[in-house]
């Protein structure tokens, strides 16, 4: 258990190293309740598909001042392979879209409420942002952190949808709450004005392919033989 007393702390943010490995499996071991495999923390150190920020103290006067107090790691992903992929007005021409997804997130008890989770969160944001392909970034959060779900949702990210049993922890199914951080302009379809939006376009889509149909039947059918096609189209 990683316990320290910080009054003043100065804190700065680097990318995880391999000398972070040790102290950064104990502190996922101390603040989650899933256990990772090894090979995780080795892709996190060594950047294996893996990109992670670390917070350090270097207040700190017991000669770590190098040493993680706090961690974000995420990995990229395409976009149409994922789970949110509904939400990103994405068509077929759009291969190359890219998100990128938080896989941890934390802070050891001593430094909480400092806006450590908030900086790191930012970290993420600016590395997504400067990915030309990157639409969004989004993550899980077990429906009982209700801590974590008031941060994100103070970090502009949108609570998208519920996942029964997405979690199972010691036998038992936990739901969690899919967020989502949109980095470009697209946005989720999921508010009045975009449903109202996509409901006209179709309307109007509609309303020139049978206006484009009926000019073209004048030129080759009767007036009667118009008028059926015309009822039959509505």
């Amino acid at each position: 258990m990683v316990t320290l007393t910080c009054c003043h702390p100065t804190i700065s943010y680097r990318p995880i190293r391999p000398s972070d490995l040790e102290i950064l499996e104990q502190i996922h071991g101390d603040i989650f309740p899933i256990r990772y495999e090894s090979e995780f923390f080795q892709n996190v150190v060594h950047g294996r598909g893996i990109v992670a920020w670390a917070a350090v103290d270097h207040s700190r006067d017991d000669g770590k001042s190098d040493e993680l107090i706090g961690f974000v790691t995420a990995r990229v992903v395409l976009a149409k392979d994922s789970e949110i992929v509904d939400l990103l007005n994405y068509n077929s021409a759009e291969s190359e879209w890219s998100l990128v997804y938080i896989l941890t997130l934390g802070v050891i008890d001593s430094y909480r409420n400092l806006g450590i989770a908030s900086s790191l969160i930012l970290e993420v944001i600016k590395y997504a942002s400067s990915i030309p392909t990157c639409q969004a970034v989004y993550l899980h959060v077990i429906s009982y952190n209700i801590p974590a779900m008031h941060l994100y949702k103070k970090m502009s990210f949108k609570c998208i949808r519920r996942l029964p049993g997405f979690y199972l922890i010691d036998s038992k199914h936990y739901d969690a709450y899919l967020f989502v951080y949109f980095v470009k302009a697209c946005r989720s379809p999921c508010s009045l004005l975009d449903l109202v939006t996509v409901v006209m376009r179709y309307i109007r889509m509609g309303f020139q392919s049978i206006t484009a149909k009926l000019w073209n039947d004048e030129r080759k059918v009767g007036r009667w033989s118009r008028c059926k096609e015309a009822h039959s189209l509505i």
